[in-house]
């Protein structure tokens, strides 16, 4: 239950982004993915993720929080060359999952249209 509460207000929070300030998509998902990042380097992401479970991991602010989390920890392992190692090399495998199930729809299913 908390999870999709969780969850849900960050979709409410992106949905409001986008009517009331008219930001575009794009914007939106760059402030999402930053505030994930934000809040990770403030040691907050954590324990939202502990008490949200999934809503805090599903979402977009996940990347955010994804991306922080690799860069610091090559950063501690090989110094300032690992913050741009580490960007790629955690968020790397949800990223080559997606493009794979991706790939795997595309062959079993056909696009109607």
């Amino acid at each position: 239950m908390i999870a999709f509460f969780v969850g849900g207000l960050i979709c409410v929070i992106g949905q409001l982004l986008l009517d009331i300030a008219r930001l575009t998509p794009a914007h939106v998902m760059s402030i999402l993915v930053a505030t994930g990042a934000v809040l990770d380097g403030l040691g907050l992401y954590d324990p939202l993720i502990e008490f949200a479970g999934a809503g805090a991991t599903v979402p977009i602010t996940s990347f955010g929080h994804a991306l922080y989390h690799g860069a610091w920890q090559k950063a501690e392992q090989t110094g300032i060359i690992g913050l741009i190692a580490g960007i790629f090399e955690v968020p790397s495998a949800g990223i080559s999952a997606a493009i794979a199930f991706s790939f795997f729809a595309a062959l079993i299913f056909k696009p109607k249209g």
